[in-house]
Formats: structure tokens, sequence, C-alpha cells
């Protein structure tokens, strides 16, 4: 929260806010959907977002797809009564890791007994809960099971060893010194070696040392007191006997019978092939994009002059057929600069032209040029945020015009667009709100990658799915963060959120 221009008294709550080991959060009620306008340190540590990916958001979005907890219907009716409640409630990081959450939730009130903001006070109590789950499990056990669990404990290791075996992955079992218990056929297949060779060996003394690199000896060496695993990390190097590879590792502590032991399993994969091909697939793209875009340039010159030149007595159908080709290959126009954007983006060629420019009359203009395009659609513009941005407008009129372009394309024409702009603490929020088809959760996390298209509208509607993709790449590159929030058959409604400084 911008704490500029402040009262000392105000000055020192945001000091105490911000050093509190306890995560704090504070929501504006009076703006839709009770965002958050501020996140304290401790906060982004038990989320393990950074403020940037927190503000703008709705509370609900820790919870990830797990949304049929009781507890949310206690936090709704408590927010919508303006009541006081606590929950113990299962959250998620940044990462995907469950932890659980010690929720107090109280409403502020302004000088007429207004509900202006509420304020979240957050605890990890993963800790406890699983000290507790564990105390009842002890509990629960009896004498008489110790031989079973004996038995199973060894049926689970020889099962683990079964899939080590026959999994078609580079695997290696460690110990807590990093010294190789087993390796898979795989591996020793892979990497040319036998398991004289490997077995009761280093870790980092393997072939020519090729694990030993710093960064990831770091990273191995918290795995065990912290179980925080190792995730893609790439190694690229000139392996003994194979050549030049590039390999995919992965490292988890094992864990037996709801317990964790002190082993380390790490699978390697290689994924020189696979990139060499997503390269190739990179460079054609990038060639067939540039190599095309010559033609059509002439084409559209002479499509120019073609308009320019028709006769004065030319028939209906001929003028029909002259500007229906116009907007085809207008339209094929689009798609090539589209393509020749997610190149450079792939090449790391893309560049940001910033200036200062007025963001309120970006919105409305952009927002008209849509309305003139699409006169029977209904689209509302509410909100500004009375001041200038520095960014790149052109890119930013990109993004806003795909969002409301998709809006259009995937709601019924007798339905409204609402378009909401937000000034929360120091950022800029973005809303465009559809009545459409709406996005299933299992794809939702999807709709921002290169080429992905969602079923449904892969049957019925035409597109390459870039354009959500470049708009994340361009929101990315001003610093801000965009997602989507949707419900089957009910709307959707993509957010975006730009840093004002």
């Amino acid at each position: 929260m911008k704490k500029t221009n402040v009262p000392l008294e105000h000055e020192v709550l945001y000091k105490v806010l911000d050093a509190s080991v306890t995560g704090i959060v504070i929501t504006d009620n009076l703006l839709p959907d009770n965002p958050i306008i501020y996140c304290n340190p401790a906060f982004e540590r038990i989320s393990g977002y950074i403020r940037s990916e927190i503000i703008g958001h709705n509370c609900r979005f820790l919870q990830g797809k797990d949304r049929q907890q009781a507890e949310r219907k206690i936090i709704s009716t408590a927010l919508a009564k303006g009541e006081s409640c606590s929950v113990e409630i299962r959250n998620y990081t940044k990462k995907g890791k469950l932890f659980y959450n010690e929720l107090y939730i109280s409403p502020v009130k302004n000088e007429d007994g207004q509900i202006t903001h509420f304020i979240g006070i957050q605890n990890d109590i993963s800790s406890r809960r699983k000290s507790q789950q564990e105390l009842e499990l002890v509990q629960q056990e009896t004498e008489r099971k110790v031989e079973e669990r004996t038995r199973m404990y060894r049926e689970s290791q020889e099962y683990l060893s079964s899939i080590v075996e026959t999994i078609r992955e580079s695997l290696v079992v460690m110990d807590k010194d990093y010294r190789v218990l087993s390796a898979n056929n795989h591996f020793l297949n892979t990497f040319k070696v036998s398991i004289n060779e490997t077995k009761g060996k280093l870790l980092y003394d393997l072939g020519n040392g090729q694990w030993n690199i710093p960064e990831l000896k770091k990273l191995m060496e918290e795995i065990l007191p912290t179980n925080n695993p190792v995730l893609d990390f790439e190694v690229k190097h000139d392996f003994p006997h194979i050549g030049k590879k590039l390999m995919l590792l992965n490292a988890h502590r094992i864990e037996l019978e709801g317990s964790y032991k002190d082993w380390i399993l790490l699978a390697i994969e290689d994924i020189t092939d696979q990139r060499a091909l997503q390269q190739r697939k990179d460079d054609f793209l990038s060639i067939a994009s540039h190599e095309l875009k010559t033609p059509l340039t002439t084409v559209v010159g002479y499509m120019q002059l073609m308009e320019r030149m028709m006769p004065e007595n030319a028939s209906d159908k001929f003028k029909g057929i002259v500007e229906k080709t116009g907007k085809y290959i207008q339209r094929l126009n689009q798609l090539l600069s589209e393509l020749l954007d997610v190149s450079r983006i792939q090449t790391g060629n893309i560049t940001l032209h910033q200036e200062e420019f007025d963001f309120d009359k970006m919105m409305a203009e952009t927002v008209e040029s849509i309305r003139a395009a699409t006169p029977s659609r209904k689209i509302s513009l509410t909100g500004k945020i009375g001041r200038n941005f520095n960014g790149d407008e052109s890119h930013l009129i990109q993004v806003v015009s795909n969002l409301l372009s998709n809006a259009i394309k995937y709601s019924a024409d007798n339905t409204q667009i609402e378009v909401q702009v937000s000034s929360i603490s120091d950022f800029i929020k973005v809303s465009v709100t559809d009545k459409g088809m709406g996005i299933s959760e299992d794809e939702l996390s999807n709709v921002f990658d290169r080429f992905y298209r969602v079923d449904e509208v892969q049957k019925h509607y035409p597109g390459m799915g870039i354009g959500l993709y470049l708009c994340q790449q361009i929101i990315t590159n001003h610093g801000g963060t965009i997602w989507a929030e949707s419900q089957k058959n009910v709307g959707s409604t993509f957010n975006f959120t730009l840093p004002m400084h």
C-alpha cells in the first residue's frame, strides 16, 4: 500500500503491519469483487506469491481448484452480513503446496457505519494440524498391528523397487549423504554405465562430474530438512559415452507409509530431442511468418490500388467481391502480425516502446472502436484511474481489444459485456466480463498457453490460440499479471493488473 503523504501515526501503523510475522491482507469492499489492496511481507512468505501477483485478486484465489470447502460458505455468509468470522481453511501456495490457514476476518466501517474494508489475519497452522493428525494416528494404533505394518513396510519397499526398475525414466535413489543406493536399468542404459560404477558412489562424483553443480547441490541439500523438491532443473552437459545432452532433473524426498525417509529419489529426463524439436518449430514459425509477410504486403498494395482505380460504373457484385477480398486480406494480415509477435517473444526480441499516455482515454477509445465494429453488442465501460500511465500504448490496446473480441465471440448477441477499470493501491486493474459459454476448471489454467484452445471452442470457432498468449506476454513485460475466472455456461472474467510505478 502506498505510504506517502500520510500522518505519522499511519506511517507507524504501516511499519507495524509490514513487520508482523502474521499474514495480513486488506480488501476494498467498495470495489467490484472485494479485491485485495494491501498485503504484508508475511502474507507473501506464507502464500509464495509476490505483491504484484496478489493485489487486485479476490482472496479466494488461495483455494485454487479446492472451492467446495464448507469454510468458504462460512466466509461468504460473514462477508454478506458484514460480520467477523474465524475458520481453518485449506489453501495452496503459488507452487501448489497445501497449507492450512487459520483465518480471522473482520469488517472495517466508516463514520456512517458503512463497511468499507475487510481485514484478514492469516496464520499457517500446517505444522499444528500435522501434529494433531499424527497424534490421533498414534493413539489409534495398537500393539497388534506392529507385525502387520512391518510386513506392509517391506512390501512397500519392494513395490517401490519394482516401480524404479520398470518406469521408462532414469531414476536414482540416494541416502542422506547423496550416495547412490540404487539406479534403475533405464539410468544405466541411458548413461551407458554399470551398476558397479554407480551404486555406492556420491552423486557428484558420477561420470565426469556432470551433477557437481553448485546451484544444484544447494537445492539438493534443502530436500531432506525442508521437504522442498527440486523441480525442472536443466543440466546441459557433454556427458561421457553419450555426448552433449540436455537433461531435466526432478528430485523428491521419499515417503513410505505416510512417513518421510532420509532417502532422495532423483528423476532424470533426456529432453534434448524434445527441445530441439521445439526449436525447429519456433524457427519454422519465425521463417514462415516473415516469408509470408513479404508477398502479402504486395497483395495488400495491389488491393488498395484496385479499390482506388475501381470504375464508377462497376457492378454491385464486383464491388462486393472486392470488399470481401479486402476484409479477408486484412484478417490474414492480422494473423501474420500475431505470428510475428509470437516469434519475437520466443526469440526475446519483443520491444516495449514505453511513454506516458492517458490510460482512461486509451480505454475509452479502444472500447468505442470495438463498439463501432460491432454495433449490435452492448459494451459498458465503468471506472477511471484519473492519471497517465507509462507503458507501450499500442501493445496495451492490443490486449484490451483481444479480450473484448474474445468476449464478443464467445457470448450470445443479446448479452452485455462489462469493462471495469479500477485504481487499487499502486496498481491499475482492468476486468472484462462476459456472460458466455465459460471455461471448465481443468482447462482454465491453460488458456494463456501458446496455441492452446479450449476443446469446445476448437470445435465451433476458428483461430490459432495465440491471442491470450500474446496478452500474457505483453502484461508480464509491463511487470503486471493477468488471470481468468470462469464458470461453465455462466461466463468469464479476464483481469489484468499493471503497476503504476
